[in-house]
Parts: structure tokens; C-alpha cells; sequence
């Protein structure tokens, strides 16, 4: 006859031991793999600049650190898009908009100003930046280690790039008096700006430049800018970092040589696209890494503890092509530390 108690126990062990496997799983599952079992499907923002004409790279990088992290698009991902279609002013709308649609964290992809829009629209949706200046300065974070609060992400100090490429246009020309400085004066606080121009200016005169600083609000005023340029008689240029740039960067390079002015950027597209030089982050690779920021929020990590990372390795990259075409010998010492280099 078959012991009923001893038959009740051993079903209790059996349960006992599914549950601590089951719970065992559940701590060692990536998340993506848990929101396929229940079903639950993770709903990611992305607030970006211009989906069209933007670095396409950013995205697409951002989405292959999700995928190798398992989330799946149309499985247990959602990525829900805003576009600002060039136009920043919309940012705060479109962070809204993500807000009332309650996705579980916002990625910014529209620089500063963006991630900005973000935080102001939100306290509790978790933000996360692909790629900002300053955090501090701007106004984002409390510090880079202890961000605080809902947001946290990249940076890319800008302040410290720009320094570098006047450092470099002193190398390629090392006859230049005269430099000039083109940004876009609302990307960042008043205060913020007032400060990086003084360490411009510092840099610049210990490499025995002058700064002349060409300020645009947008793309209708480059035409102005470069004329600008000329007429100051700048020897070359170097372009401070901000989305409104990056997102099309053709049009810049070709005023650069039609002004025959050698042009120092932030990031590679603008020399693929004909520029001289660029010194900066591999961009791509920061939206990869903001990946990883949204799977540790998703997974219970709190923004706020999350320290802001910036790129340890920088890219050089240089086009002998443009060189040529405006009569300038790149030094064999640039040449030899480029990381890339286009003929």
C-alpha cells in the first residue's frame, strides 16, 4: 500500500526544488530572456535630432548593444522614436510625448539639449544620455560619480577636444596667428560657455594663436560664419562639437574648401565626408555602452548610481586628399599616430 504522507512529502520536495530552480533562473536570466518567458516586452524612448539626416551609426549601434545584451526588437523590445527633425526647440515636446507613453527609460541622442528636455519632463522615467559635453557644467548631474536623481549616460568633454584641436592646426600650419572658433552658442549654459571660452583662449595663446569666435544659431547662418571667417582672415578653423553639426556635416565641410580653410572636427563623418582632421570619441561606441546603462536600469540599478562615463580612447583621424587639395604636408609624427588615415 502506498504511504499517503510519504507520497505528500516528496511532492513537497519536488516543488520545493522546481521554485529554487525557477528562482535561481530568474537571478541568472538577462532580463531580456525573463521579459520573453512572461511575455513582458521592454519599451525603450529614443529622443533624437533628425532621424534622417543624423549620424545613422548612433542608433544602430545603440540597437546592436541591446541585441547582444538579448533584447530583441519585436520580441521583448519596443523602441519608441521622437524626432526632432533638426529642430531642437521641439525636444521638450517629444520628451513629453515619450513621458505620457510611460516607456520604462529615455535615451537622448540630441546632445545637451536633449537630455535636458528629458529631465525636465521627467523625475521618475529613468534618462540616459548617449553623448553631452559637461553633465556637470550643463546642469545634468550632480557629479560624475554620484549623478543623482534620474539621469545619468556619456560624455565627451568637448571643452578638453577642442583645446586638442587647436594643438593640432598648430602642428599641420605652424605658421597660423589667426583661428578661428565656430559654435553654436545656446548648446550650452551662459556660464558654461563664458568658462570654456577662457580655457580656449588660454590654449590658444600658449600656442600663440588668436581666437577669432563665430558664433551660429543654425544651419542658415554657415554661409555667414565662414564669410565671417574670411574676413577676419582665420588661417583655419576648428569646430566646437554640437548635434546641429554633426547631424549634417557636409555642408560644413564644403564651406571649409570653398574658403580653402583647414577644418579641425570632433568625429570622423565630417572627414569621410572631405574634412581635414578630426580628433574625438568613436561615437558609435558611447551609444553601444548607453546600452548597457538601459539593461542595469532595467534590471534594478538606480540611475543616480550609476558614475557618468567618458571615453578613455580618442580617434585621430586625417584626409591626405584634403591635405593635398589645400597645399598642406601633414607631419610624418600626426601621420604615424592616426588611427586612420584617408587617401
Amino acid at each position: 500500500m502506498f504511504d499517503t504522507g510519504r507520497r505528500l512529502s516528496i511532492e513537497r520536495i519536488d516543488r520545493l526544488a522546481f521554485i529554487a530552480t525557477l528562482g535561481g533562473g530568474l537571478l541568472t536570466a538577462p532580463l531580456a530572456a525573463m521579459a520573453q518567458q512572461t511575455g513582458k516586452v521592454v519599451r525603450v524612448g529614443w529622443l533624437a535630432l533628425d532621424l534622417r539626416g543624423g549620424d545613422p551609426r548612433m542608433r544602430e549601434a545603440f540597437r546592436q548593444g541591446l541585441r547582444e545584451l538579448g533584447y530583441v526588437e519585436g520580441r521583448n523590445l519596443l523602441i519608441e522614436h521622437r524626432d526632432a527633425e533638426g529642430k531642437p526647440e521641439r525636444f521638450p515636446s517629444l520628451a513629453a510625448e515619450l513621458v505620457a507613453s510611460k516607456v520604462d527609460v529615455i535615451v537622448t541622442a540630441g546632445g545637451t539639449a536633449a537630455a535636458l528636455a528629458a529631465k525636465q519632463a521627467t523625475t521618475t522615467i529613468p534618462v540616459v544620455f548617449g553623448a553631452v559635453g559637461n553633465p556637470v557644467d550643463e546642469g545634468l548631474v550632480s557629479s560624475l560619480a554620484r549623478p543623482g536623481g534620474n539621469v545619468t549616460g556619456l560624455a565627451i568633454s568637448s571643452p578638453e577636444l577642442t583645446t586638442k584641436s587647436l594643438e593640432l592646426l598648430k602642428q599641420v600650419i605652424p605658421g597660423a596667428i589667426r583661428v578661428a572658433l565656430l559654435l553654436k552658442p545656446d548648446s550650452m549654459p551662459d556660464r558654461t560657455r563664458i568658462e570654456r571660452l577662457k580655457t580656449w583662449d588660454l590654449a590658444a595663446r600658449a600656442l600663440a594663436l588668436k581666437l577669432q569666435v563665430v558664433e551660429v544659431r543654425a544651419p542658415e547662418d554657415f554661409d555667414r560664419a565662414f564669410a565671417e571667417m574670411t574676413r577676419g582672415r582665420a588661417q583655419a578653423v576648428s569646430v566646437v562639437p554640437t548635434p546641429i553639426f554633426t547631424r549634417a556635416p557636409q555642408p560644413l565641410v564644403d564651406l571649409a574648401a570653398k574658403h580653402r580653410l583647414p577644418a579641425v572636427y570632433a568625429f570622423r563623418p565630417f572627414v569621410e565626408a572631405g574634412g581635414l582632421m578630426s580628433y574625438g570619441p568613436d561615437v558609435g561606441k558611447l551609444y553601444q555602452r548607453a546600452a548597457s546603462y538601459v539593461d542595469k536600469i532595467l534590471k534594478g540599478a538606480k540611475p543616480g548610481d550609476l558614475p557618468v562615463e567618458q571615453p578613455t580612447q580618442f580617434e585621430l583621424v586625417i584626409n591626405l586628399k584634403t591635405a593635398k587639395a589645400l597645399g598642406l604636408t601633414i607631419p610624418p609624427v600626426l601621420l604615424q599616430r592616426a588611427d586612420q588615415v584617408l587617401e
